[in-house]
């Protein structure tokens, strides 16, 4: 997998104050994109032994809520099993952290992917300029939603995240 950026003290992308991983690879290439750096999936750096060793450094900070997988797309198909190896990670090393996802992909097409058992909230749908709200809080446009994952996968239905 390759990435673009490790960012820390991130207020925009979640809950908290939040450690953001940016991996590289997009094939929505949403018009209006504010990342269209990361849509190369051969972009960015390689996703190293030190790359993890400074996201979970990062993430362990006591004052960190959480990690927050963006991009490109975290569930970009070259991407998918690193990141869902990392949330397993992160949800083992820190169980009392939550884990946000955004993704151009709909929950109806990733819903039953193995990845969703260790993501909190997710925040689907690609990127529509035409229905871009810069007073939209943790989402870009209209169209995307704010999904409470394991509340969905647990009584099978949708379910939208909602802060404490």
């Amino acid at each position: 997998m390759r990435y673009h950026n490790i960012t820390t003290d991130d207020m925009l992308n979640g809950e908290g104050l939040r450690t953001v991983l940016w991996t590289a690879g997009c094939g929505h290439q949403c018009k209006g994109c504010q990342n269209p750096v990361t849509w190369d999936p051969e972009g960015g750096l390689l996703f190293d032994e030190a790359a993890e060793t400074e996201l979970f450094a990062k993430l362990g900070k006591d004052y960190i809520s959480g990690l927050t997988f963006s991009g490109g797309d975290p569930l970009f198909p070259a991407s998918r099993a690193e990141v869902e190896r990392l949330a397993e990670k992160a949800k083992r090393l820190f169980p009392e952290k939550d884990i946000w996802l955004y993704t151009g992909y709909r929950w109806e097409e990733i819903s039953a992917l193995p990845i969703m058992a260790h993501i909190d909230v997710l925040v689907d749908g690609k990127f529509m300029e035409d229905l871009k709200d810069s007073k939209l809080h943790w989402k870009g446009s209209f169209n995307q939603r704010i999904i409470d994952v394991q509340k969905s996968l647990k009584n099978s239905a949708l379910y939208f995240y909602t802060a404490e």
